[in-house]
């Protein structure tokens, strides 16, 4: 139960902290990159932030279906699916909006594919932040079950 529950902080955790990043800080400065080295710096951005992001998400989802399927008191069943809820936004924008706004600007920069890239990124932005606060108030209600002993 532990490795899981930490499993669950440590990715949830991690997504907030790079889904903010990217939101606030990368892809607004994707209009800076220029015409000539954009679609080059577009693939190296996949690319990469693949090796992080791929990984977490995979983590997150798989212990919000463990949590769902585990006896737990610090979270109630409908959190746990409100939990899983938001997992599941977060990868339907991913795959419905964020991909096919990264695929097009894989051919070089195009503003109308940068700002529905980082319109809808607000999507996951809030998804991930409200996970982030679900998991910190589980976190929070666990770590008082371990005082309470």
């Amino acid at each position: 139960m532990r490795s899981l529950v930490l499993a669950q902080v440590v990715s949830t955790y991690g997504m907030v902290a790079v889904i903010l990043f990217v939101q606030l800080v990368h892809y607004p400065l994707f209009a800076q990159v220029g015409a000539a080295g954009f679609a080059r710096y577009e693939a190296l951005h996949t690319q990469r932030i693949s090796w992080i992001v791929v990984p977490l998400m995979l983590v997150e989802a798989l212990t919000a279906l463990a949590l769902l399927g585990t006896d737990v008191s610090f979270a109630s069943r409908h959190e746990r699916w409100v939990g899983l809820g938001l997992v599941a936004l977060a990868w339907g924008v991913t795959f419905f909006l964020s991909v096919p706004a990264h695929a097009r600007l894989a051919g070089g920069f195009d503003a109308e594919a940068h700002a529905r890239l980082v319109g809808t990124n607000w999507l996951r932005t809030a998804a991930w932040c409200a996970r982030g606060g679900l998991v910190t108030l589980w976190l929070h209600r666990l770590l008082a079950l371990y005082e309470g002993r």
